[in-house]
Formats: structure tokens, sequence, C-alpha cells
């Protein structure tokens, strides 16, 4: 037994030892951090209940490294400790029982709690208030000098204080911080990547390091990198007590601090928080994988002292694991109801955030490609919250060499119609409006709870009556009889008698709901609100969308001749001839205001040989299909590939027939008349975020009757946002649009007549 754990604690350590070089060193993991903190968590447990078999070279008794040959070291003026961890509410609590076993009786803790920043981190010197040297974390003892590289970051002050009216700087300060990616930035930097042909980049924190150590310089300035910094290593002429007041002092000097930090009186208020945390991390401008819990009376931490390599005054408590890795089995193919084609990655069972995770996401195809993701690869699976599990990339160093390229199919594998890509567009379609998985995946959604709300006709039914061919599509389900319903097994008569009486009730739905019920791509229930304000039936939607229907077939017989020209070589000339075949995404939102139409598709056109005769036919044919799409075009929030999307839905031959039977079957196609109860909102513009005292639409329809407009996006022309509980991104983003914020109560005061004050977010989070 005691051999079997001595292997077992030298295995742990050799493992553990090649995960750290492959991460700091090469940057190149094979393991997620939460499947080295498992393996580090257990080899921490064995060396305590058996130390005569801890090695002098355990990982448990360094710090790990990330050190490269390629740059200077520098030492560091104090050890730059890493963090024990917690995984559970019992361990903070073990923790402060440790702790207070070592202070004076009766001793009171408070903590400064906030978000783990999950970044490299960095040491940085200031001397006389000016920024001398930057260093890694390294070893804990030494790091890299990475002062040029770090001078590139805006968020960096390369002088302190950063406003005169702070006083003077210290003579010598020293601080710790993180250097990291906002996820903006992170993807932004992806999307040049592939617009370049390059892969995309899997992992945020090993890019921002990799970033960090550009040998040149003016590389490192060209990424979006964000520094924070937390604390204070080393000073001359500094006193402070605690690591709130800390936090303040970083503040003034002009420091990038988290503004999320909390100081909490007790570990009751820590653990009360860390719901809420949990909850909203995935809302923070940048990644976090749990939270730090610092004692926040200084002499006490330094009274607590260091075990082994841990500061005891300071602790990680870490979220479950949202990341593992796993092999990838294969891969299936869906067809949704538009028609797309998503691949699904199909896994070796893994257990990732409370739950068995077998399969997940790969997105499209092109994503796939730009990944670098191949068949029996090893890869990393993110589940966040609700978020469906998804693929984040490969685990390259696993390749042996026999995996292969996951490609799109040919064909839809449910009715063998040769898929297409729409131009512009990352994912494949199956155009086939009759594929029976595009059929099953409609009706499934027709029926929905978001949708029309049909009781009693969950996908078993649905399959049912399409294998008796007792319904074809959406409309036949409102030509349902009783009788053939009886003869179906498992349809009893109480069953078809509410099922029938639910069916009938779908008909008189409003009309905003029958709207969202198509299944038109990209009209949800918001996106069908606002085409319900301004078209109010069905008809009228129908008679626009055949109007640009025929302005833009006019326009594409009038542009024909120029599309002949030959030099497709040419780069310009195959941008204007994109634009020449895609007017009404490409040309009429760009020319929708235009007073000097002709002047400004001359300039467009100056490459292609265009008579003046050409282009007036040209220009006139553009205004005809501009005035003929500027009922669509001009709805806030309603872009350019949206409106076509819409267009192409309702002059399509086999949903004009479905709607022609559901209109014949008694469903309601008209929007109802609007109450107007005053006009305390005429005007305004007003958009909707989280949990309301009642539902959502009926907040909506209030705006509404008393003159005032609700849209779903964020935007400078936005009056007001109404947050409920819990609000989402657009509250930050009506904060950086400089847009009051109001909570419904003030809403109704505003209705009331009473005047409300700009809010701001304070008592919103």
């Amino acid at each position: 037994m005691s051999q079997d754990i001595q292997d077992r604690i030298a295995e742990l350590s050799g493992e553990l030892h090649q995960h750290i070089y492959r991460y700091h060193v090469l940057n190149e993991p094979l393991i997620t951090d939460a499947e080295y903190d498992r393996l580090f968590a257990e080899l921490e447990r064995l060396e305590a209940e058996h130390p005569k078999f801890a090695a002098p070279d355990s990982p448990t008794q360094r710090v790990g490294s990330d050190l490269s040959g390629d740059f200077p070291k520098l030492r560091h003026p104090a050890p730059i400790l890493s963090l024990s961890n917690a995984f559970d509410e019992a361990d903070l609590v073990s923790w402060e029982e440790r702790n207070l076993r070592l202070l004076p009786a009766k001793t009171q803790l408070q903590y400064v709690l906030q978000p783990k920043l999950d970044g490299l981190a960095i040491v940085i010197t200031y001397e006389d208030g000016v920024l001398t040297r930057a260093a890694t974390r390294g070893n804990g003892e030494f790091g890299d000098d990475v002062t040029a590289n770090v001078k590139t970051i805006r968020s960096v002050p390369l002088r302190i204080p950063v406003t005169p009216d702070q006083g003077g700087a210290p003579a010598r300060l020293v601080v710790r911080g993180e250097i990291l990616f906002h996820k903006d930035s992170f993807i932004e930097l992806n999307r040049e990547q592939q617009a370049q042909g390059l892969p995309a980049y899997v992992n945020a924190r090993n890019t921002a390091s990799g970033s960090l150590k550009q040998k040149d310089s003016r590389e490192t300035a060209k990424r979006k990198l964000t520094a924070y910094i937390y604390a204070i290593i080393d000073s001359d002429g500094v006193d402070l007590s605690g690591e709130w007041e800390t936090l303040q002092f970083l503040r003034d000097l002009g420091f990038n601090v988290i503004t999320d930090a909390a100081l909490c009186k007790d570990l009751e208020d820590v653990t009360k928080r860390l719901p809420a945390w949990e909850a909203k991390r995935d809302d923070l401008p940048f990644e976090i994988d749990g939270l730090v819990l610092k004692v926040d009376n200084l002499d006490m931490a330094d009274e607590l002292g260091v075990v082994g390599k841990d500061p005891r005054g300071a602790i990680a408590y870490k979220f479950p694991a949202e990341e593992a890795s796993t092999q990838l089995l294969g891969v299936t193919i869906g067809v949704g109801r538009t028609g797309k084609v998503t691949p699904t990655a199909q896994l070796e069972p893994v257990f990732i955030g409370g739950v068995t995770v077998s399969s997940a996401s790969l997105h499209n195809y092109e994503q796939v490609a730009a990944l670098d993701i191949r068949q029996g690869d090893r890869v990393v699976v993110k589940r966040s919250g609700d978020v469906i599990p998804y693929v984040i990339g490969p685990v390259p160093g696993t390749r042996d060499g026999g995996e292969t390229a996951i490609l799109p199919p040919e064909t839809c594998p449910f009715c063998d119609t040769r898929l297409n890509q729409p131009a512009g567009a990352v994912d494949w379609f199956c155009p086939n409006p009759r594929c029976p998985e595009r059929v099953m995946r409609t009706l499934e959604f027709f029926v929905s709870r978001g949708a029309l709300d049909i009781e009693g006709m969950g996908p078993q039914t649905i399959a049912t009556l399409i294998d008796k061919e007792l319904i074809k599509d959406e409309a036949d389900i409102f030509y349902l009889q009783a009788e053939p319903l009886l003869a179906l097994e498992g349809f009893a008569e109480k069953k078809v008698e509410n099922l029938l009486a639910s069916i009938e009730l779908a008909k008189s739905r409003p009309f905003e709901q029958v709207l969202t019920s198509l299944g038109i791509d990209g009209v949800g229930s918001t996106v069908a609100g606002m085409l319900t304000d301004s078209f109010s039936s069905m008809k009228y939607l129908l008679d626009i969308s055949s109007q640009v229907r025929a302005a833009s077939q006019s326009f594409a017989q009038t542009v024909e001749p120029l599309l002949q020209h030959t030099d497709a070589d040419d780069e310009e000339i195959g941008r204007i001839k994109f634009r020449l075949r895609h007017p009404l995404t490409e040309l009429v939102p760009r020319y929708l205001d235009a007073a000097d139409l002709s002047d400004r598709l001359a300039r467009l056109l100056k490459p292609l040989p265009v008579s003046a005769e050409q282009l007036q036919a040209l220009a006139l044919s553009l205004a005809d299909l501009i005035a003929a799409s500027r009922p669509l075009h001009s709805i806030e929030g309603l872009g350019p590939v949206l409106v076509a999307s819409i267009v192409d839905w309702f002059t399509d031959e086999h949903h004009q027939n479905i709607l022609a039977k559901m209109q014949a079957a008694g469903v309601n196609m008209r929007a109802a008349e609007k109450v107007v109860s005053g006009e305390s909102l005429t005007g305004q513009t007003l958009v909707l975020t989280g949990a309301m005292s009642v539902p959502r639409a009926e907040v909506k329809a209030l705006v509404e009757a008393h003159g005032g407009k609700v849209t779903g996006s964020v935007s400078k022309k936005t009056s007001y946002v109404v947050a409920g509980d819990s609000p989402g991104s657009k509250v930050d983003k009506a904060v950086k649009n400089k847009v009051p914020v109001i909570s419904e109560a003030e809403l109704r005061a505003l209705i009331a007549g009473e005047k409300v004050e700009a809010a701001g977010t304070a008592d919103l989070s």
C-alpha cells in the first residue's frame, strides 16, 4: 500500500512538472486549469498524509514558472507568491478557523473580495513616480524583463500620480497586477487573425502571455492588452493599514483598479455574495476563474505569515470548472428550421460545471476550420451557466498524426438536396423548404410556448401527425379534425378535445406572436414587435416584400451589362460587382438618404466602363429599390441582412401558400388597434432589460399606450434604458453611450408626469 502511494506521488509530481513546463514556458498546455488544479490538490493531500514521500522538488514546494530563455531576468524585491485554493464554503470556513487559531482570541476579521483575474501576473517598479522596470512573476524570485513591452499598454501609467492634485509620488513603489485581454479585444484579435488566413487563438491568457513576450515591443503595442493593479509588493514612504485602503491609494495614483471589489464585514458577508458573483461572471468584460479573498488588516496578514508557497492571509475561491478536455469521437449534423446546417461534436463523456457533457456545439464549419479542429482530436470544451456546451479548440500537443479534417457535407443528410452557402454567410444551408428535418423543426417551433403556444402538441405528437400524413406544414395544423385524430394510437377523446381547443385558441393570438411563430431567420419576438409597430397586417408585409423583390429584379436586369466586365482578377472591381449583385444589403443602406445618388454611383463605378445613359438608368433603378425598401430599412434596429431575410421569406411561394391557408383557417393576421392612454412618453425611445414586476410585453404596451416606443437595442438615440432585476449588458452599453438608466418604478413615475433624474447604475448591480 505504501509503495502504491509513493508511486502515485511520484507519478503526480512528474505529470505536474511536465504541465508546468508546457503551460508557463512553451505556452502549449495539454490540460485545462481545472484539471491541473485537481491533480495538484490530489498531490497536496497525499503529501500531507504521507510527508515522508514528498520530494524536495515537488510542484507543491515551489511557485510555477513563466521564465523564458529569451529575456533578461530581474529579481523581485520580495517573493511573488501564489494562492491556495478553496472550492466550496466549507473550505473557506476551514481556512478562517486555521487563521483565527494563530491570532489573538476574539479577533474579528474583515475581508476584501475581488475577482480572480485570468491573466498574466506582472510586477512593475516606479522610482520617483517614473516606471523604471516591469517583470513577469517568473518563478516567484526572478521574472522576465518585459519593461519595454509593458510601457506599450495604455492602462499602465508611465508616471504616477497621473493627476497632479494627488500630491507627490512615493520615492519607490513596486506594484503587482494582472495583464489580460478584455473579451471584446480577444474576439477582435481573432477576427483579424481569420481575416489574414491565420488560425484563431484559443486561450486568452496564453495569448496575453505571448503578446507580452514579443521581442519587438511594436508588436505588443498592436495588441489591446489591459492591466489591472491590485497590490503593493514593496515601497518607500507608503504607510497603509488595509487591503481596501491600498486599492483606494492605487486608484488615486492613477492605476487601473478592479471596480468590482467589495469590503466584507465577515466571512458570512463573503459567502452571501458568492452566488451573485457566479451568476454574473459571464457578464464581466474579462475572464475570471474565481474570487480572491484577502484579510483586510495588513498587520494581521503579515502576522499570519506564509505556509509553503502560499500566504495564509489570502485564498482563491475557485468556481466550479467550466472547461475540461476530452476526446472528440465524431461529428453529427443537424438542420434547423431555417435550413442552417450545424455540426455538433460527439464527445467522450466529461463532467463540467456540475453535469456530464457528451456533446457540444461546433458553431459552424468556418469556425471549425479557423480553430483547426480535426476528427480524432482531444478538445477543450466549455460549459458556462445555461449556455449550450461548446468546443473552444483542439489540444494540438496530443495529436498523433491520425487526425483528419472536418468538412461540410455536400448534400443535406435528410433530403439529399445540395447545400449552399449564401454570399457573405459563414453557415451552410439546406435550401429545400420541404426537407423533412426542416419541416419537423419548423413545426416544433411554430407550436412552442414562445410562438403560438399550442398545448398538447409536443415533438412526438408532431412526428406522429407527419408520419400519418395529417400535416405537411404549419397551416395544416388548423385543419385537423377529431375523427382522423381519434383513429391514432394514444389519442383518447379527451386528449383530442383539448388539442383541438388549444389549436382554436391559437388562431386568435396577437399578430406579433403569429409573426414570431413563422420562424423567419432573425425574427424573434423583439423584431416581430418592431415589424408590427410599422406594419399593421400580414398583407402589408407581403405587399412591401413583393415590391422590394420586383425592384430588386429590375435593378438586376439594369446592372447585368456591367457584371459582364471580364477583369475578374482586379480586387476593387470584384468588390464593386459584389455590391451590385447584392443591392439590398450593400447599396440601399449606403445610399438610403443620399441626395446626390448619381454622383455617388459614378464614384463607386469609376473603375468600370459606364456610359452616362447606363449611369442614369442605374441611378433611377436604385432609387426605385430604395423607395420600395425604405419602410423596412427605416426601422431602427433592423439591419440590411435581416431586411433581406424578411423579403426572401415573404416572397417565397411556399411561404405565401402557408400564409394563405392560415388566413383561410381564421388565424389572426392583423395588429390590434393601439390603446392610447396618454402622451407623457411621446417622442421617447426606450429599451427594456432584466426581469420586471409584470411580463415585459405589458410594460411595452404601457410605454406605447403613452406615446413611447420600445426598441431592442441601445443606441445614442435611446431616451432611457429601463432596468429590472438582473439587467444584462444593455445597462453597460447605456453607460457607454451616456443613456440614462431608470428603474421600472421610475418609468411609471415618468408616465405619471413626475420628474425623474437621469439615473446612474450604482444600485443596479
